[in-house]
C-alpha cells in the first residue's frame, strides 16, 4: 500500500501523477481511498478503459467522451452517466482518470 504521503510526493498541484510512469495498482488503490471509493471489479473494467482510451487519443477524456467510449464498448447499461457516477462520484472522467495515473481532463475544473 502506498502511504499518503509518498502519493503527494508523486502529484502534481492538482492530485494527478506527475508521471505515469509510476501508477501502479497500488497507487490507484491509494486514489480511490482518497476518494472514498474502494475499487471493485467494475472499477477496474472502467480504469482499463480510460487506459485504453488514453492510448487511442492521447488525452484523458471529458465526461461525455467517457460516457460514449463505455456505451461503444461496454454496451449502454454501463455507458450512462448515472453507472459511471456510482462508481466515481462527482466526475466520472476527473476522478477515474486520477485513479488510472492519466493526466486531468482538459476540461476539468
Amino acid at each position: 500500500m502506498v502511504r499518503e504521503t509518498a502519493l503527494e510526493e508523486l502529484c502534481d498541484e492538482n492530485g494527478f501523477l506527475r508521471q505515469r510512469e509510476t501508477w501502479s495498482r497500488d497507487v490507484a488503490e491509494a486514489f480511490a481511498a482518497t476518494e472514498g471509493v474502494t475499487l471493485t471489479a467494475a472499477h477496474w473494467e472502467v480504469l482499463a478503459l480510460l487506459h485504453e482510451f488514453f492510448e487511442a487519443f492521447g488525452d484523458s477524456p471529458a465526461n461525455r467522451a467517457l460516457v460514449n467510449y463505455v456505451k461503444q464498448r461496454l454496451g449502454a447499461d454501463k455507458g450512462n452517466s448515472l453507472y459511471l457516477m456510482g462508481l466515481f462520484p462527482g466526475s466520472p472522467a476527473r476522478v477515474g482518470s486520477r485513479i488510472a495515473g492519466l493526466p486531468k481532463p482538459k476540461n476539468c475544473l
